[in-house]
């Protein structure tokens, strides 16, 4: 089979034997706003908070998304195929930074996974995911630290999360955003921190 992301350039890339290549690409909000419009609109994506929208207004979100210097998205792929959304962005240009003390070197993270496949989900394939996420946001691109925001109700999220070594931080109230390009509505969130010595020690 053919891999139809094989043209697209990679920010980060890992190969784990036994697992395959784990690709980490720029989201092109066009050709991927099916694939991702799929994720968002399942019932366990609700957290995402984008159940109900077209494919077209998904398409349009993450195409403004791309005209941000703070904020960016990616599709992972593994062997050619999509497994997880990927975006990140400077904690001190988004709303979480009102909730805690934003440190110099720390970079914010939402990732989506993908649904399992037939077979179900495989043991070690979300904390292999998140490595790859981890070396290209701490190694990558340099930063001290790790910060995620899951809606305190994602309990299956806050635990992966804590699972994988991020340590809990407050709960906390997000507050709502109104603008002319995005309405994010008020959110009660779980933050946690991995430092990169806790990954990468040395």
């Amino acid at each position: 089979m053919s891999d139809p992301y094989a043209s697209r350039t990679p920010v980060h890339e890992q190969a784990f034997e036994g697992f395959g290549t784990v690709r980490v690409l720029p989201l092109d909000a066009e050709a991927d706003a099916a694939v991702i419009h799929r994720w968002v609109s399942e019932d366990r994506a609700v957290f995402w908070g984008m159940n109900g929208l077209t494919e077209q207004q998904v398409a349009e979100i993450y195409a403004h998304m791309a005209t941000l210097d703070t904020h960016h998205a990616h599709l992972v792929v593994r062997d050619g195929e999509p497994v997880a959304l990927l975006q990140t962005y400077e904690p001190e240009a988004d709303r979480v930074s009102e909730c805690y003390e934003v440190r110099p070197g720390d970079i914010g993270v939402h990732l989506l996974l993908a649904p399992a496949g037939p077979g179900g989900g495989q043991p070690g394939w979300t904390a292999r995911l998140v490595a790859v996420v981890a070396g290209y946001v701490l190694l990558g691109l340099g930063r001290r630290r790790v910060v995620v925001d899951p809606d305190v109700r994602n309990e299956k999220a806050v635990d992966r999360f804590l699972k994988l070594g991020f340590a809990p931080g407050p709960v906390v109230v997000l507050p709502e955003i109104d603008l002319p390009d995005v309405y994010l509505p008020e959110k009660k969130a779980q933050l946690a921190f991995l430092d990169r010595e806790i990954l990468f020690p040395g």
